[in-house]
């Protein structure tokens, strides 16, 4: 069995594996996937030497988390072999009534008779804990992260939200976490505003950003991850492969994603760009995304969604893949990454 390093997340005392497993693909994102090869997904990461799995009540609506649990319950893994779970609140799902898992929910190709309503507020947030902990199978989650709360989601309504979630959810956060239901709170959304805008008020020990700091684009840095390095909060770098479009590359864009969308011609010439330096320095486009987002102090593991036992295999040899630190140097002058990114390896 593998090993993976750790690093802690904000000033918990909670310490995650570098490589987690993101649970939206086994809710079946995108298309329909067995439990058998969903189980596999989970157990290979395991294998892997993965500790670290995500998972949220909106995945799958519910088939996520069952299946997560599911999988690690047949794994047998005890708690002091470092097992770190996460799920999300902010959605609650309600009864919907039989769906064709054929047709496609905001995403997501689920059989599950439930569909997913925004709701921030107190109630809403531990009655939705609660729930999650049943699906899942355990008695607690070590991390709970608020969901897809910001203006890219909400647009209008952003500021009720907002105040809903500083009122009543984020209230019961804090209170999960003091009376130890969980070890650290936080956000997990794509945008980087919402982040910012929530650190003036909000004590979070961590932020799982999907896709904003990532090997394609890097708008974290601006502002949201000096932010957290001043206040000590930890990036879960989710999304590492932007949707997918840097898993499949620019070739097989046809049958990948950006933002969850068909990627855009801009989009797919920063990948072609990407692809060159790597195949000048025989580096792989799925290691290099998946290895350096690590380079920035404040990220403490980057989660990978994987859909079955040989994605798991795949996304475990990549994270592991040697890479010089000509290739970060390259990737640097050229001006295909940000300046001011910090580099794995390379210190300043």
């Amino acid at each position: 069995m593998s090993t993976l390093a750790r690093r802690e997340i904000g000033r918990t005392g909670l310490d995650v594996s570098v490589l987690g497993f993101g649970g939206a693909g086994i809710g079946n994102l995108y298309r329909e996937l067995s439990d058998a090869d969903a189980a596999a997904a989970v157990r290979e990461s395991f294998a892997a030497g993965v500790r670290y799995f995500d998972t949220a009540p909106f995945y799958g609506f519910g088939l996520s988390e069952l299946r997560t649990g599911a999988a690690l319950r047949g794994e047998q893994p005890a708690r002091d072999n470092g097992l770190t779970i996460s799920t999300k609140v902010g959605r609650r799902l309600v009864p919907a009534g039989p769906h064709d898992p054929a047709i496609g929910r905001e995403g997501y190709f689920s059989p599950r008779p439930f569909a997913p309503v925004f709701d921030y507020s107190y109630e809403s947030v531990m009655r939705s804990h609660a729930e999650s902990l049943e699906r899942i199978g355990v008695a607690r989650v070590d991390i709970l992260l608020c969901h897809d709360i910001g203006r890219m989601t909400h647009g209008a309504q952003h500021p009720v939200r907002v105040r809903e979630f500083l009122d009543g959810g984020y209230r019961a956060m804090v209170e999960l976490k003091r009376a130890g239901a969980v070890r650290a709170i936080g956000l997990g959304v794509n945008e980087t505003e919402i982040c910012v805008e929530l650190l003036q008020s909000c004590e979070l020990d961590c932020i799982l950003l999907a896709g904003r700091y990532t090997l394609l684009e890097q708008p974290a840095l601006a502002e949201l991850l000096p932010l957290c390095e001043r206040r000590g909060v930890s990036i879960i770098c989710g999304g590492p492969f932007n949707s997918g479009i840097l898993a499949a590359g620019s070739k097989k864009a046809a049958q990948s994603h950006y933002n969850y969308a068909p990627p855009p011609a801009d989009v797919l010439e920063s990948v072609r760009r990407l692809e060159e330096c790597c195949a000048e320095f025989g580096v792989p486009l799925q290691a290099a995304a998946l290895q350096f987002p690590l380079g920035a102090a404040c990220v403490s593991t980057v989660v990978a969604g994987c859909a079955n036992g040989a994605e798991s295999r795949n996304v475990a040899a990549m994270f592991q893949h040697p890479i010089p630190t000509a290739f970060w140097r390259a990737l640097r002058a050229r001006g295909l990454v940000e300046a001011k990114a910090a580099l794995p390896g390379i210190a300043g």
